[in-house]
């Protein structure tokens, strides 16, 4: 099948750029570009596409603005935030806003297009460098009262892998730490998906600190 993107960026250049690297993937199709953030939401509803590339700076309505009112009109089309800026700031109000993925304008073109791939296919993504910051900063940060009911179909393993993928462990670490094999932690995860009604890997971060299963080291 293929992956159907919309690229919203305010600079023609660099929408130009990764339209010429996307086009070259068998699998991947621009359907339309946006040079604001409402024109991303217009055609967001009438193209329904699989995944957008999001800016965030943009003039009027900014990426993040938009990341939220498409998630919330088309729940299946994936958003990646593109920035020039990596800061904390950004970052968490577009996870927030539900953001499959939040890469940096200054990686190679190429890793921005295995990033729509990995989006597309349900997965979650954040630029090298950013995760590691992102789990010890977001603890730290205000979040909602722990909602205990939303846990209450979890069962105690699933609760112990919530835990690991909150502190941002891989499925492969996941079964190390916890001596099952990488299938088994892979089906945990997809069930607490399920269970939670998680979009993805990061909201599942997200709602474990929500729920105080795990707090920032010291």
């Amino acid at each position: 099948m293929t992956i159907r993107v919309v690229l919203a960026d305010d600079q023609p250049l660099i929408r130009a750029g990764l339209r010429m690297v996307i086009d070259t993937a068998p699998d991947v199709e621009v359907v339309a570009e946006a040079g604001t953030g409402a024109q991303a939401v217009q055609l967001t509803r009438r193209l329904c596409p699989d995944v957008v590339v999001m800016d965030i700076r943009m003039p009027g309505m900014d990426g993040i603005e938009a990341t939220q009112t498409i998630i919330a009109e088309s729940p299946a089309t994936r958003v990646i935030m593109l920035t020039t800026f990596d800061d904390d700031d950004n970052v968490h109000a577009s996870l927030r806003a539900g953001a499959s993925g939040f890469l940096v304008k200054d990686m190679a073109l190429e890793d921005i297009l295995s990033a729509v791939h990995v989006v597309a296919a349900g997965d979650a993504l954040i630029a090298p460098g950013v995760t590691r910051r992102l789990i010890e900063d977001f603890a730290r940060r205000p979040a909602p009262a722990p909602r205990p009911r939303e846990l209450a179909s979890v069962t105690r393993r699933e609760r112990e892998v919530l835990t690991l993928v909150g502190r941002g462990l891989s499925n492969a670490e996941i079964a190390a730490r916890l001596h099952i094999s990488p299938g088994t932690a892979k089906a945990h995860v997809a069930s607490l998906l399920t269970k939670l009604d998680a979009r993805d890997r990061i909201q599942l971060v997200i709602m474990a600190y929500d729920a105080g299963l795990v707090s920032p080291s010291r």
